[in-house]
């Protein structure tokens, strides 16, 4: 067919209905390609008897085919299971990993978009983080990206990202319910950032005035403390606390290591758990769990959430899917640090 030498590698693109990128691996015969989608651009390449432009075909080879995890809050116990997930479901998948951490206060778009043209990178996973980037920066990536754990403003289109997330402000709704269930009415708060909006902070923040609210409770501002997601600042903020509220019942603690340092806390102070103070962790890390005593927690599906992000990075490689959004619920557990008061 004469008409295959006026083709080009754009033009299968859009017959076939997948990306340049994907189109490439194809001819290359390199990268993560599904079959369904390889036998759909050969039979375009064929039909137009396509011949590739040899210095294009060569540019496209310099494709890697590491993926890049980027984590804000790498220290967080929580992320160490979902790490490794992530790891073993990338390597599976015949890719190298590249972890990098990202200090809080640093933009981690900025430095995906400069590993992105250093290390001409497969595709990105973001794990932790803030909400609040912009449409035009997350355009600004020419790669496939999944953010999971954070999700972004509903100013944001939400077919130009994906997301594997839970519903922050619904699980800590369903935390301080079980604590007012229980008969608690003063009920402390403990998070990072939780007054600085498009934070998880935040998030979790709103679902326990939403609680308090929808029970009849006011939300009192001086029952929340901000502090580092560390036992140590757990320990400190619940210290403060303390030393200006003397009839706090029950603390709820936006993380696990939150909860451990509260714990610490109430005891050094003489208090028993749940006897004086009920209190209640976000995570489900199993530090919780074998702490003395054992702290209730809202636990996360973590490892199926690192394992889903993989999955939907790889279908937006392959060309198997469009960007797609996953809502995960996290579980209530109770282990008996909290206890009905009398009224």
């Amino acid at each position: 067919m004469e008409q295959g030498k006026y083709m080009n590698i754009k033009d299968i693109a859009r017959l076939s209905g997948v990306g340049i990128a994907t189109v490439s691996r194809v001819i290359n015969n390199s990268g993560v390609v599904s079959d369904t989608t390889r036998a759909k651009v050969m039979a375009v390449v064929r039909e137009h008897n396509y011949i590739p432009n040899g210095n294009a075909s060569n540019l496209k080879k310099t494709r890697s085919n590491t993926i890049a995890l980027m984590v804000k809050g790498i220290s967080n116990p929580f992320f160490a299971d979902m790490i490794k997930e992530v790891e073993r479901q990338v390597n599976l998948r015949g890719c190298p990993l590249m972890i990098q951490h990202v200090e809080d206060g640093v933009d981690e778009i900025d430095i995906a978009l400069q590993l992105v043209k250093e290390k001409n990178l497969y595709g990105v996973i973001f794990m932790g983080g803030t909400y609040d980037h912009s449409e035009d920066k997350f355009k600004q990536l020419k790669v496939p990206f999944v953010l999971t754990t954070i999700t972004t403003t509903k100013e944001v289109d939400p077919a130009v990202f994906s997301s594997v997330i839970i519903d922050d402000l619904q699980e800590s709704y369903k935390a301080v319910s079980y604590l007012i269930s229980l008969g608690h009415r003063n009920i402390c708060f403990l998070a990072r950032f939780p007054l600085v909006q498009n934070t998880t902070g935040n998030r979790r923040l709103m679902g326990y005035i939403k609680a308090l609210e929808e029970h009849g409770i006011e939300y009192d501002p001086s029952m929340v403390e901000d502090c580092e997601y560390s036992p140590s600042s757990g320990f400190t903020a619940t210290k403060r606390l303390l030393n200006k509220k003397k009839d706090i019942t029950a603390v709820f603690a936006a993380s696990d290591t939150i909860a451990i340092g509260a714990a610490k806390a109430l005891l050094s102070l003489g208090l028993s758990i749940p006897n004086d103070v009920s209190i209640i962790g976000f995570d489900g890390i199993e530090m919780a769990e074998y702490y003395h005593p054992s702290l209730d927690t809202i636990s996360q599906p973590g490892v199926d959430m690192a394992k889903a992000s993989v999955e939907i990075l790889f279908d937006l490689i392959t060309g198997d899917s469009q960007n797609k959004h996953m809502v995960f619920e996290s579980v209530l557990v109770k282990r008996g640090s909290c206890k009905k008061i009398n009224k």
